[in-house]
């Protein structure tokens, strides 16, 4: 049987997934909001189909493999769960589901480590329907024995979604919180870990992050040196302007562990710091 991947919500990391699963036989499938989107994807190749029950219907016959990308707004649950259960109970062919998930579920912890094992004790609304949608996704692959995997994925960076493009465009402050460190993971290695648990399924949940939680200041000034520009200044968390979203990002303080994938997988990461990651950003641009 052809594999093919269906992926809700087909955005950045689905795109670059895509391109690496393409060239491995598989038919590409999945739902963008944008025509303009579903346009360039069909030059591609890919079938990719508005966020609508008809069309969706269509585009997941042959369906092999899931992927939960979509975003998840502040007081919605699981669109996918909400809207496409009883269409996705039809398909008999799944035999992979994976939903993107966020290391957000675990909230504050004052810069501790955490694991798998730790408390997602995420106190936002975002964080909450994840929470749910994460129990929801993995009692549904169970009852249906499919392996269903939940990536807890960190800051995601990559071309084109990096410092060195804000940089680039003018960019020269960088918010300053003591003690405040963040966990990321280049898309590149995000693609390598799907593709690890797609061809061998385990289900779980799993933590997708770099070898190193930094600063975010430290991250921008390390691209700076690297493009030969001034440091950023310096703006102090309690003065700084920051959206409702970005405030909630900066409350929470915690180191993410990645051992559990890197062990289920014998992964050893592509970038395993935002330096090699950056450098690969800088030399690919």
């Amino acid at each position: 049987m052809t594999s093919k991947i269906f992926i809700f919500g087909f955005g950045y990391v689905a795109d670059a997934l895509a391109k690496v699963l393409q060239a491995q036989s598989f038919a590409i499938a999945g739902t963008s909001r944008n025509p303009e989107k579903r346009s360039y994807y069909h030059d591609k190749g890919y079938e990719i189909v508005d966020f609508a029950p008809e069309a969706v219907e269509k585009a997941l016959i042959g369906t092999t493999h899931l992927l939960i990308s979509t975003s998840q707004r502040l007081q919605e649950k699981d669109p996918v769960l909400s809207q496409f259960i009883p269409l996705l109970n039809t398909i008999t062919t799944l035999q992979w589901i994976g939903y993107f998930s966020t290391t957000g579920v675990y909230g504050d912890y004052q810069g501790e480590w955490v694991t798998e094992a730790s408390d997602a004790k995420g106190d936002g609304e975002r964080a909450k329907n994840r929470i749910t949608a994460e129990q929801d996704w993995l009692e549904w692959g169970k009852a249906r024995t499919i392996p269903t995997h939940i990536f807890r994925l960190a800051g995601i960076y990559g071309k084109g979604r990096s410092v060195i493009e804000q940089l680039r465009a003018g960019k020269n402050q960088a918010i300053y919180k003591q003690d405040q460190v963040f966990s990321r993971i280049h898309v590149k290695d995000i693609v390598h870990i799907v593709e690890n648990s797609i061809k061998t399924p385990e289900a779980g949940i799993y933590n997708v992050c770099d070898d190193e939680p930094s600063a975010a200041y430290e991250v921008m000034q390390y691209a700076a040196t690297l493009m030969q520009l001034p440091p950023p200044a310096l703006v102090p968390y309690e003065t700084a302007n920051l959206s409702d979203m970005a405030q909630e990002f900066y409350r929470s303080n915690r180191r993410v562990s990645n051992a559990k994938m890197k062990k289920q997988w014998g992964i050893n990461l592509l970038y395993p710091t935002y330096r090699e990651g950056l450098k690969n950003i800088l030399a690919e641009s």
